[in-house]
């Protein structure tokens, strides 16, 4: 228990186990002060018994009794602000502490841990840490300090009643210890139950259209249902699992004041403790272990607080990408790639890729599925770091220039589009969060997306739904190209970004694409023909090796992968090559 507090609070930031710390010194005070109600008791029952009580006795006796209770009624809420405070503030803080790590942890982390888990960690785990785990930690902690206080209180009325009371607190805590060690497996199903919920969950909301086409709502809904009922399950045993040690726990505490009450009557007979300490160890006896039994019912609770501290410490223990390089300015855009390797785990994924692309001009990469094109884009522009070799960008290693400056340098347009729930203008501005809306209109202008704006109810003002739903592929890339111009990077980079496009926006898209690529150099991992035969480099990727290189009259004379792409393409769409 005491190892799991600690390593709560060394969780919490300094600004916010400070509000915790503070919030215990005050709960100690606050059980002093409520202590004092004990002594008042004995002094007005110590001057009924020697025949002194007057009304300046009982004016004293209540005013030791009362000035201290209100005064314990103030500090505890100021304790429970501070824990208030210091609760919800961590899991804000925590949340964005999180969300700034995963900026720079390199993309291969997102292949391995599924959105689920991810969100659930930043969603379920620091809720409940915000909320339940600081609920947990602070009546778990101040309930053993209360008790501390009252029984130093009761050493100092009488050592033997104190003993008996220690005694029972012995026997507590090694039931205690039981139940948190029997919950221990039914709080690690209750974190896989919450990430595989948020994740079945994530995937049955984003699946709908292709359930709904192949008529699987049956199979997903019972999928959804069980990781449902499992969730509800792993509650319902975890409540079982505390309460069945609970009445143990009580009555261990029942026994103990009432052998505490028996013990000072034995006392005051055989004439070793007077008749005053005799009636106020009988009252502490019911008030003693008032904290440990708030202890006992959140205790079972502590383990799923140390899980949660641990999940989120996983994602944080990640080692990010080294970003604190120089805030360099390039003076051009020359990318040279020199005898790179890389791999996921134990995969390799990049073979010892050599390669220049000049200023200015475009580069293709082609080939096969899951041969390393779009990995090789993304080491280029460094969303992961290399394993052997190096990435130049003007001259300069991309491991020398800070995280900021670096990507200023380049733009992306995807195949699959991220838009934000946010209106047309906002998510435009994204490529430069300052601009006026008159640089909005002219980059929309520039990406052909002016006009359908322009249709929509609110016009650059409306509110699109979550990921862009209310609007088509073609509109959605369209509005990303539009935010790539406003960014005006002098690299691009488009990874199959008109793969998924309609013939009736084709067009558009391409002169928008055409808007944006103009003057920059460019970097385009595609499958169409049409989009990479104008390249000044075409570079063919197999197996994580550039297997062929050269522009595309070359290539198309030479027997290969390259060759056999042109032959497949033109027996699709029956056009012929020029």
């Amino acid at each position: 228990m005491i190892a799991t507090l600690r390593r709560f609070f060394k969780f919490c930031s300094e600004k916010n186990r400070k509000r915790f710390y503070i919030a215990l010194v005050l709960s100690i005070v606050a059980a002093l002060c409520g202590a004092m109600k004990f002594p008042a008791m004995g002094y007005i029952l110590m001057n009924f018994i020697n025949g002194t009580i007057d009304k300046k006795t009982i004016l004293i006796g209540f005013l030791i009794m009362t000035v201290p209770l209100a005064l314990e009624a103030t500090l505890k809420g100021f304790s429970t602000m501070l824990q208030c405070r210091g609760g919800y503030g961590e899991c804000a803080d925590k949340r964005i502490h999180i969300a700034e790590h995963l900026r720079f942890i390199p993309m291969g982390y997102f292949n391995e841990n599924s959105l689920g888990q991810i969100t659930s960690v930043t969603t379920n785990t620091m809720e409940a840490l915000g909320d339940v785990a600081t609920r947990v930690v602070m009546v778990t902690t101040q309930g053993i300090l209360g008790t501390s206080v009252i029984m130093l209180l009761i050493f100092i009325f009488d050592y033997r009643i104190g003993l008996i009371s220690l005694a029972g607190i012995i026997i507590y805590a090694f039931i205690n210890y039981a139940m948190r060690k029997h919950g221990e497996k039914i709080s690690a199903r209750k974190i896989v139950a919450d990430s595989t919920l948020v994740a079945n969950i994530i995937e049955y909301v984003q699946g709908i259209p292709e359930v709904k086409a192949y008529n699987l709502i049956g199979n997903a809904r019972k999928k959804l249902n069980n990781s449902i009922d499992e969730a509800a399950n792993v509650c319902t045993d975890l409540e079982i699992s505390a309460n069945s040690f609970v009445p143990y726990e009580r009555g261990v505490l029942k026994i103990t004041g009432v052998a505490i009450t028996l013990a000072s009557c034995i006392f005051y007979i055989n004439g070793s403790m007077d008749l005053v300490t005799a009636i106020i160890m009988m009252i502490m006896s019911f008030q003693v272990f008032e904290g440990l039994e708030a202890t006992g019912s959140f205790s079972a609770l502590l383990r799923i607080v140390d899980m949660s501290v641990a999940r989120a410490n996983e994602i944080l223990a990640i080692k990010p990408m080294d970003i604190e390089g120089d805030d360099i300015v390039a003076d051009n855009s020359d990318i040279d790639v020199n005898d790179i390797d890389f791999a996921y785990d134990e995969k390799k994924i990049i073979d010892d890729i050599a390669l220049s692309i000049p200023s200015g001009t475009s580069a293709a990469f082609v080939g096969p599925s899951g041969g390393g094109k779009t990995t090789l884009c993304h080491l280029i522009a460094r969303f992961w770091d290399v394993d052997k070799g190096r990435v130049e960008l003007d001259g300069k290693d991309v491991r020398k220039y800070s995280m900021n400056s670096l990507m200023s340098n380049y733009s992306f347009v995807f195949q699959n589009v991220f838009l934000f729930h946010d209106t047309i203008a906002n998510n435009i501005r994204f490529g430069n969060p300052d601009a006026p809306l008159e640089e909005v209109i002219k980059a929309a202008k520039k990406a052909c997306c002016h006009d359908f704006i322009m249709a929509l109810p609110e016009g650059y003002d409306t509110v699109i739904g979550e990921n862009g739903a209310s609007l088509s592929g073609g509109e959605r890339q369209r509005i990303s190209i539009a935010r790539a111009i406003m960014k005006d990077a002098p690299i691009i980079i488009l990874d199959e970004a008109t793969a998924n496009v309609d013939p009736e926006n084709e067009k558009e898209l391409m002169t928008a694409i055409k808007e944006l690529t103009k003057e920059k150099t460019i970097l385009m991992i595609a499958h169409r023909l049409k989009t990479v035969k104008n390249a000044d480099q075409i570079f063919v990727v197999d197996q994580g090796k550039i297997v062929q290189r050269g522009k595309h009259s070359e290539l198309a004379a030479q027997d290969g992968i390259y060759k056999r792409f042109i032959d497949s393409r033109r027996q699709a769409v029956g056009w012929k090559i020029s």
